[in-house]
């Protein structure tokens, strides 16, 4: 990696994760919701091709199931829920949480694949 800068994926994803540049940390990384800015207004890097796709959809789902599926088990264990109470809380919690979790996770890939040079990041 002889005159290529080297990109601390950790720091890139964090940052992304934060809702901030990967490249800076000084602009905001998202233009709305989950449209990402096309270009950074501090350091004009160009976030135009970025390829998250359905990689951070997947990832808030595995997420959830993995925090979800213990928390009802043992809700179950310790309370006795009547079962409509549980038919709309389980679902509306996981509606909340994946929405809160979306975004993060998708600036959080947009990160990594930039300090990765994926995905059209890279020097060429």
């Amino acid at each position: 990696m002889d005159g290529i800068d080297r990109r601390d994926w950790r720091q890139a994803a964090f940052r992304g994760f934060l809702g901030r540049c990967p490249r800076c940390a000084a602009a905001p990384l998202f233009a709305g919701g989950l449209r990402v800015q096309p270009h950074c207004p501090a350091c004009g890097q160009d976030w135009s091709h970025q390829r998250a796709d359905d990689f951070p959809s997947y990832i808030v789902i595995l997420v959830l199931g993995h925090v979800l599926v213990p928390l009802m088990v043992a809700a179950n264990m310790a309370w006795d829920w009547p079962m409509g109470l549980q038919m709309v809380a389980w679902p509306v919690l996981a509606a909340l949480l994946a929405v809160a979790l979306i975004r993060p996770t998708k600036g959080a890939v947009i990160g990594a694949q930039w300090a990765m040079r994926m995905g059209g990041f890279g020097t060429a």
